[in-house]
């Protein structure tokens, strides 16, 4: 045998373990029915009956690697995965929408919608339980109500969702829930560090109504980005990671590219307040200053979840850390990696 030969033999040999970090499943209509609570049956019912499915991969067998443990596993296996952390993906009870893209429930919906996202959590509970070593399902939670919101992640935490929360992303036109540099929140976060609960941004929320416009998807797509980052922004310039120096956060499918730069202009805004006080002729207090760096509190406090890295995301692993680096193949969306992992 060669060398070379003997080299190849020596690669094609080795084995990798390959977990996926934003990998997405939820339950059919059926299956959520089984775990509303039992006071909203008649009203789920109703609402089911009405609903028209505007997604063609709900409405044929593609639907089926959602909640099909064969056809699901023997996918992730063909794909060489192993194991995932789970977010939501399909339309839970009283839901106008595939999940990431519904915006945060008003106060006429806000009972019924937390009805649904606890429908889905116990049925993810009950689904990741099939398959323990393989599943981290990431739990749902609303910021209408702290004092809920709150109550909802120790149930989390309890019932064993290792993949965190999913934390909701609050465009700039919805205002009847506070944005997340709002301190009504540190309650919170409290909760969230002092039970070492991660936090997740998922990219396709926090995006505005864009208009019935035929434009209105493509700046929808364009910007997703733009509103991917701004919980980062947010958090880190309101003293959040000051206050809480051990929350975890994740921020999945938006990349990585964009950090670095990102944070180059956090660093010059948050050093320019607490070394001059200023920056240009606005003026900031005392207590606007931070005694970090923004690079400080992306090493301290945040991870990226890549999926489908692109090449500038691959040339940008060493900037912002290997250690920071979480592939995903976006199973079961078109625009993942699945069957070519």
């Amino acid at each position: 045998m060669t060398m070379t030969e003997n080299n190849q033999t020596a690669v094609g040999a080795d084995r990798y373990t390959i977990i996926s970090a934003d990998c997405h499943a939820g339950g059919s209509h059926k299956a959520y029915r089984e775990y509303l609570d039992p006071e909203f049956l008649d009203d789920f019912d109703a609402w089911r009956g009405e609903y028209k499915n505007p997604y063609k991969d709900m409405g044929d067998k593609r639907r089926l690697r959602n909640w099909d443990n064969e056809m699901r596993n023997s996918q992730q296996e063909e794909d060489g995965i192993v194991g995932e952390v789970v977010f939501p993906n399909t339309v839970p009870p009283f839901f106008p929408s595939f999940v990431l893209f519904a915006k945060p429930p008003t106060d006429e919906q806000y009972r019924h919608r937390r009805a649904g996202i606890h429908a889905h959590n116990r049925w993810l509970v009950d689904w990741c339980g099939e398959f323990p070593e393989r599943r981290a399902g990431v739990g749902q939670i609303f910021l209408n109500d702290v004092d809920d919101a709150i109550e909802d992640v120790r149930w989390i935490k309890e019932h064993g969702l290792r993949g965190g929360i999913l934390l909701p992303n609050i465009a700039p036109d919805v205002k009847w829930v506070k944005p997340l540099y709002d301190p009504c929140y540190d309650p919170l976060w409290q909760v969230l560090q002092d039970l070492d609960v991660p936090v997740n941004v998922h990219s396709g929320t926090g995006n505005p109504d864009y208009g019935p416009y035929p434009t209105a998807m493509m700046l929808y797509i364009n910007e997703v980005p733009f509103y991917t980052e701004r919980p980062m922004v947010q958090m880190m310039l309101s003293g959040v990671f000051e206050r809480f120096p051990r929350l975890r956060v994740v921020i999945t499918e938006s990349g990585c590219s964009w950090v670095p730069p990102l944070l180059e202009r956090l660093n010059f805004v948050i050093r320019g307040v607490r070394d001059a006080g200023a920056i240009g002729e606005i003026r900031y207090g005392k207590d606007q200053v931070l005694s970090h760096d923004a690079t400080d509190y992306f090493e301290q406090n945040f991870w990226m979840g890549v999926s489908q890295p692109k090449q500038a995301d691959v040339e940008a692993r060493h900037q912002i850390g290997l250690h920071k680096f979480m592939w995903g193949s976006d199973y079961p969306h078109d625009e993942g990696t699945y069957p070519y992992t």
